[in-house]
């Protein structure tokens, strides 16, 4: 009897040296999670339906990404470059492959982007909202409505951090997202000769050399948001931190990394990639 109790308040004292070693998030909702495994690490508000911006983007660059044959060249038409705010600007009767684009679209974030692989992709924005809702319930979320390819607000339309590190974990497992999202940078060439080089929108990656990828989002009402992934000594994990302010969206998710891979308070400064900015 002595034994079984001293193993349950072992176990109680474990459990509270594991809490209270977890970072403090302030953000609406929360996860962490092995990305390999599945494993929660850390969890909070997860299943809160709400707007997760441009995060869902890497649900589209999933899809199109599945979809095969990135060399392919198509034609962008008006009707993809009607949107705001952030845009690569691409122009009607240019041609790029869906490669240059989905770069575009995880990199620089651009809705433009968005737009066009999904037409591509479905035939048409609406009908491509429907392949990303199927193509969600196929990774088992079900509590997710997705309107529009590149997040910007929509009567209707909505996730959790759940549903979305459901995403994450399978565009994770995706070399050529992987390669793509790990990118400081990318120079981006337009059709006319012209090119353009755009910094990373995901200052964690830019920052932290433990950090590689993955999408950021914002909206006035989601508020920032940033689905960021590590690997360090042999772990990968992946944090879903939506409905955050700045700087602590970048805070916050530095610290998930960080605990996730086991390293230290104190360790992260060692980590910081020097002369960033």
């Amino acid at each position: 009897m002595k034994k079984n109790l001293l193993i349950v308040l072992f176990v109680l004292c474990a459990r509270t040296v594991l809490a209270a070693d977890a970072p403090a998030i302030t953000a609406k909702s929360a996860i962490l999670f092995d990305a390999n495994t599945g494993r929660v690490i850390y969890k909070k508000n997860e299943e809160e339906k709400r707007s997760v911006a441009s995060t869902q983007k890497l649900l589209t660059a999933y899809i199109v990404a599945n979809a095969g044959d990135l060399s392919q060249m198509f034609t962008i038409k008006e009707t993809d470059t009607n949107c705001e705010p952030t845009k690569l600007y691409v122009r009607p009767g240019q041609q790029y492959s869906r490669l240059q684009l989905l770069n575009g679209l995880l990199v620089h974030s651009g809705n433009d982007a968005a737009r066009a692989l999904a037409r591509d992709n479905a035939g048409s924005v609406a009908d491509f909202a429907d392949r990303m809702n199927s193509t969600m319930r196929s990774l088992g979320g079900n509590s997710s409505n997705f309107i529009n390819p590149n997040g910007l607000p929509a009567s209707g339309q909505y996730s959790t951090a759940r549903d979305m590190a459901r995403v994450a974990r399978a565009a994770y497992r995706e070399p050529v997202l992987r390669e793509i999202m790990n990118q400081r940078s990318y120079t981006f060439r337009f059709t006319n000769g012209k090119s353009t080089t755009w910094k990373n929108t995901n200052r964690v990656l830019r920052f932290y050399s433990f950090c590689n990828g993955m999408k950021t989002g914002y909206t006035v009402k989601s508020g920032h948001c940033l689905i960021s992934s590590g690997t360090y000594n042999g772990k990968d994990v992946i944090a879903v931190v939506l409905g955050s302010t700045k700087p602590r969206i970048w805070q916050e998710s530095v610290a998930l990394l960080a605990y996730g891979l086991g390293i230290s308070p104190e360790g992260i400064g060692k980590f910081r990639i020097p002369g960033a900015e």
